[in-house]
């Protein structure tokens, strides 16, 4: 296959007329325009993954937004969440993951990882097959041509201080033993797609005890590891009574946190944490749109990005499904906190492009996907802009970024390629249609059994 494009985005900058050459999901050389054939492109750029998800929650976008008695907040719209979520059943979730990878892909994403931890049945029983729903999320991203790194979650106890799950937890729940099993059938389900990566999720410091911890990071040597960290101040104070030490200061005290590692949120970190954290080599995964819908906090992403930290971006619950909205409220937020501009903007390089190459290169990591960038012997995880979009007119080098991230939309992705597999032409998924008649019927089954 061949891919000719006016603008490209490489390694070493912007370049004009390049042509690209893919050979079994990778790109296999790239040179200058001229060889006849192929797909011709306004601007080629690599392709984020979508580094945090939880799929089935799209399937309750909407459903929360009124208020409850007192102070709203996370924990309010997890209670919410846990009784919504006994409604699903294996089918359900299949078409809802199918849905949300679709939407990932017309946005501009080229891979997900998934934070999975709905494994079993209403009352906490394992289906016939222990990781059924795990299987459920490979058959989507086969179905939709999406990049899948599954991440199996380890979930032992409903909180610090050991007690039992509740009802709504009950379907997460494993000890090391029966985890163990759920996570090779689930490595041998993702074994099925080409390119499909099987990570671990220990889900966090409240849910998994030091022994769990070591046992997620022994059963993958060299897969990506990701857990929620530093999210909400009502998990600081009770890891910080329970363990002695704030979320992320215990854990680079008691793990070999390194590249391999992608804490998620860390909005709630001191200054000291933030450069420690940057220092360590993770990618610090961020999703601004639902850490702003349910109140979290704010990353500090100046003070990271100054200490070199690697980061990407996740659209965690999917309340709403949006590349340009994760990375323009990431800026955002630094700006209305700070009361400046362009503040993650970096040298030469415009905040757009900083952007766009941090969450390239950062979600590639954090999936276990290469290295987030277009060159030779990389996965061909590639987005098309639309040039021809009036908000793109005139625009060449950075200035294409920044008014995609800032004056355009996803609707200025134009085609998406995932390991070479060309799944969204003219901004629409190849499997639009069927996609989006299963996921209607099972909301309107949902509703039904409301």
């Amino acid at each position: 296959m061949l891919i000719h494009a006016d603008w490209a985005l490489l390694p070493e900058g912007w370049v004009r007329d390049v042509a690209l050459r893919v050979e079994g999901g990778r790109i296999a050389a790239i040179g200058a325009a001229g060889a006849k054939g192929g797909r011709r492109v306004g601007c080629l750029l690599p392709a984020p993954a979508n580094l945090h998800s939880h799929m089935f929650q799209r399937a309750m976008a909407g459903l929360t937004e009124r208020r409850s008695a007192g102070q709203d907040s996370f924990w309010t719209w997890r209670s919410l969440m846990y009784r919504f979520l006994d409604r699903l059943t294996p089918e359900d979730v299949e078409a809802i993951a199918a849905q949300v990878m679709m939407e990932m892909a017309e946005a501009g994403f080229a891979a997900v990882a998934e934070f999975h931890y709905l494994h079993h049945q209403p009352e906490g029983v394992t289906y016939a097959g222990i990781a059924e729903m795990s299987e459920r999320i490979v058959n989507a991203a086969a179905e939709t041509g999406f990049g899948l790194t599954l991440l199996p979650v380890l979930y032992q106890r409903g909180g610090c201080d050991g007690r039992a799950l509740g009802p709504g937890q009950v379907r997460f729940g494993n000890d090391p033993e029966r985890f163990a099993r759920l996570w090779q059938d689930a490595a041998q389900a993702v074994a099925r797609l080409a390119d499909g990566v099987t990570g671990v999720a220990p889900h966090s410091l409240r849910a998994v005890d030091l022994a769990g911890l070591r046992m997620a990071e022994a059963i993958a040597p060299g897969a990506p590891i990701h857990i929620h960290l530093a999210e909400q101040v009502a998990e600081v104070e009770e890891v910080s009574a329970a363990m002695g030490a704030r979320p992320v200061e215990w854990l680079l005290g008691n793990a070999a946190v390194d590249g391999r590692w992608c804490p998620i949120h860390c909005t709630q970190m001191t200054a000291a944490e933030t450069v420690a954290l940057a220092r360590s080599g993770a990618v610090a995964g961020l999703c601004p749109i639902t850490e702003a819908n349910l109140g979290d906090g704010i990353f500090d992403g100046v003070r990271y990005l100054g200490a070199g930290g690697r980061w990407g971006v996740g659209s965690d619950s999917n309340v709403r499904i949006s590349l340009t909205e994760e990375l323009r409220l990431l800026e955002y937020s630094q700006r209305l906190r700070d009361r400046g501009r362009a503040l993650l903007a970096q040298g030469e390089r415009s905040t757009g492009r900083v952007l766009w190459e941090g969450a390239a290169q950062g979600g590639a990591q954090a999936a276990g996907r290469g290295a987030g960038v277009m060159a030779v012997g990389q996965w061909a995880d590639l987005v098309a802009l639309d040039l021809e979009s009036l908000h793109l007119e005139g625009r060449g080098g950075d200035e294409i970024l920044d008014a995609f991230v800032f004056a355009g939309n996803d609707g200025l992705v134009a085609d998406v390629w995932s390991a070479g597999r060309h799944i969204v032409t003219g901004g629409r998924h190849v499997a639009r249609d069927a996609v989006a008649a299963r996921f209607r019927a099972v909301m309107r089954g949902l509703r039904e059994r409301a």
